[in-house]
């Protein structure tokens, strides 16, 4: 049992919980922890629970008719597989722990229950789903319009703003996988962080990216 009354990690929807739902939630929650490398969801397999991440990041990916896409990277606390539960009981993507990461099973139907039966704590994960959904639009336009600059640039600043909060943090993947990511090749990606780093916008130290001149990879990113 996870006493989720307690928890300094709870969602905006789960801080709309009484305290009676709080201990229904925690009565029907496990946590696991995972270490850099673990799947925490497997794409094909039925799917009974919706995945909370209270901490830690992880990489969504999943196969195409050519090779695996890594669609995004997810820091906690955030949802996964709400859309999945709900409209196909198949996980559509995985998930794997790129840190240590630590990671709540919530049932199902508790969640469902919690939806029906708690107006507010639907609403905050309508606006969460929300939010993905946009992102994913976004994500899509700046893929397929974008030049290799531009997508570089629009990572390490997704990287520096919303993953690290920092302008200084360790890349989390490697050159190869931020290729993925970005829809370029790991040869586009080194060549791409050393004309950053030769015109002073950012200093590379093997994994660790500091950005140095903010406002023009704003520049890079916004025009692509």
């Amino acid at each position: 049992m996870h006493i989720c009354q307690y928890c300094n990690k709870k969602s905006f929807a789960t801080k709309k919980l009484d305290q009676i739902e709080l201990e229904k939630l925690g009565n029907n929650c496990n946590q696991v922890t995972f270490l850099k490398g673990d799947r925490i969801m497997i794409q094909d397999a039925l799917s009974h629970n919706i995945v909370f991440i209270e901490g830690g990041l992880v990489k969504i990916h999943a196969s195409g008719p050519e090779k695996e896409q890594i669609l995004k990277i997810v820091k906690g606390p955030s949802y996964l597989g709400i859309p999945t539960v709900i409209g196909s009981k198949t996980n559509k993507f995985s998930a794997t722990a790129i840190s240590k990461t630590t990671a709540c099973f919530i049932d199902f139907e508790v969640f469902k229950d919690f939806i029906i039966q708690n107006g507010e704590f639907a609403y905050e994960i309508i606006i969460d789903l929300c939010k993905n959904e946009l992102f994913s639009y976004k994500k899509c336009i700046n893929q397929a319009q974008k030049q290799g600059p531009g997508k570089i640039a629009e990572a390490l600043l997704y990287f520096s703003e919303i993953i690290f909060e920092n302008s200084s943090f360790n890349l989390p993947l490697t050159r190869y996988e931020l290729g993925n990511l970005t829809c370029t090749s790991r040869e586009t990606v080194s060549r791409i962080l050393s004309d950053f780093s030769n015109n002073k916008i950012i200093e590379v130290n093997s994994k660790k990216i500091s950005i140095l001149n903010k406002e023009q990879l704003e520049i890079i990113s916004k025009k692509g």
